[in-house]
């Protein structure tokens, strides 16, 4: 049974992980002009907005966020991938 347990625990960590270097990835192609767009963009995207969209629509129900020029959903799920992680 703790074998079954390590086993489904390593692969939810892996996961995450891939999901962070996601995440990062999408990040520093977003400061690339030339690579907006591509294939690889749309890949990152797809994976990833899910997972953001979520904590997005959350953040915008509070009124001093709506205004702010950073998207701080993806700084607050990149968080709380990273807090999942520790919990496991």
């Amino acid at each position: 049974m703790y074998f079954i347990y390590s086993m489904v625990r390593s692969m939810a960590y892996s996961l995450l992980s891939l999901l962070q270097f996601a995440m990062l990835v999408r990040a520093i192609m977003s400061w690339i002009p030339s690579l907006r767009g591509s294939t690889l963009d749309g890949i990152l995207y797809q994976v990833t907005e899910p997972i953001i969209m979520p904590v997005r629509t959350l953040l915008w129900n509070i009124p001093a966020l709506r205004s702010f020029p950073l998207d701080m959903s993806f700084l607050v799920t990149y968080i709380l991938i990273d807090i999942l992680m520790m919990m496991l």
